[in-house]
């Protein structure tokens, strides 16, 4: 009798541990982007329906749409004129560094210039004028990760209304002028873990002045809660069933992005350890040796960092030595961790939306709990 009334609170409490992971989304209706170096994923969340009937798209990013209209204007020799919003850099920044070097002029606003570095002064070094207003003869090229308008008008075309409601997830390595922007990024990242690696604290509202790109975001969708694109990956590798069921055991979660490699050490909703690289940088045996010695809990963030990855830290209060057997890996680049001993995370059976899924379980653990 006894035995029967525990097994039957153990259920209980299990059941209650899966849909805090994030393995039940519920709600209301969100519009989820989750903006990477090459796509922005978008889901728009309806609770009455099935999410596989849910409105889903795979886009190019805005980095992407942007370095291809500079690129453009590279081939017909125009001096280009950027307004709007700091944004994701990457392939936009290395267009407008192409641009310059070919003897043409780039005139920026001094807060779409940012996205090219946080410093003004080395922006200007390249090149780049800094103006307030556009020069004649230039082609205007608008900045920014969301763009609301012309999503409606896209979607509308098919009778498609965007939700109020908005989540969004951008890569932000901080505001860090005057040192290295991954070293300042890795220190956002240790507090975090050092202050209790909460799952929830992941999630921005009120977002921290440094951030300035998920800042930017937050004007461009007024509201928005705002995540790191490594963190919504990861909460939503846990809607998947066969994960969720082994969070209490502890889990290696593994984000293989276009740009960044994010894995954390997870047991039940405490981050206990993360380590952050560039996937360029990365190749399956290297991936596997990292893996097994995070996992036991000596990967250095010294050797990380002096690889061109970000760095590597674990909690002191980390036993290397039971559990975290299980790793699970998502993102576009997983094709990396094939032949690996890893299991490939398919919430809601789409990976590409493992991004949109944590942002939605995100969204309801901040506003309907």
């Amino acid at each position: 009798m006894n035995s029967g009334h525990n097994r039957e609170k153990e259920r209980k409490r299990n059941k209650k541990g899966s849909e805090r992971s994030g393995s039940q989304l519920r709600g209301e209706k969100i519009l989820a982007i989750d903006i990477g170096g090459g796509t922005q994923d978008i889901l728009l969340y309806d609770p009455e329906k099935r999410i596989e009937n849910c409105v889903k798209l795979v886009l190019p990013s805005p980095t992407v749409l942007v370095s291809q209209q500079i690129e453009e204007a590279t081939r017909n020799r125009e001096p280009v004129f950027l307004y709007g919003n700091l944004m994701g850099g990457g392939p936009c920044t290395r267009a407008i560094r192409r641009h310059l070097a070919e003897g043409l002029q780039v005139y920026a606003t001094p807060l779409a210039a940012k996205t090219i570095k946080d410093d003004l002064e080395i922006v200007q070094a390249l090149g780049v004028e800094i103006v307030e207003e556009q020069p004649p003869g230039t082609k205007p090229i608008r900045m920014g990760d969301v763009d609301l308008d012309t999503l409606q008008e896209a979607l509308g075309l098919y009778g498609v209304k965007l939700p109020r409601k908005y989540a969004v997830a951008v890569q932000d390595h901080g505001e860090s002028i005057g040192e290295s922007n991954r070293l300042f990024r890795f220190r956002h990242w240790r507090r975090f873990i050092e202050d209790g690696g909460r799952l929830e604290d992941l999630a921005y509202q009120q977002i921290p002045s440094y951030l300035t790109r998920m800042r930017a975001v937050q004007q461009d969708a007024p509201g928005a809660m705002v995540m790191d694109t490594g963190s919504a990956a990861i909460w939503g590798a846990l809607c998947d069933p066969q994960v969720s069921k082994r969070l209490a055991e502890g889990i290696i979660v593994v984000n293989i992005g276009n740009q960044h490699t994010v894995a954390v050490l997870i047991k039940e909703r405490r981050v206990m350890g993360l380590f952050e690289h560039h996937t360029g940088l990365m190749n399956k045996e290297k991936l596997g040796d990292y893996l097994d010695r995070f996992r036991r809990g000596v990967l250095s963030h010294e050797e990380v960092f002096s690889d061109g990855g970000h760095g590597s830290y674990i909690s002191s209060e980390y036993n290397g030595e039971e559990g975290f057997e299980f790793w699970v890996v998502t993102g576009p680049n997983r094709y990396l961790a094939e032949g690996l001993p890893v299991y490939f995370a398919v919430p809601y059976g789409d990976m590409m939306l493992s991004g949109c899924f944590g942002l939605v379980a995100a969204y309801n653990e901040h506003f309907l709990t």
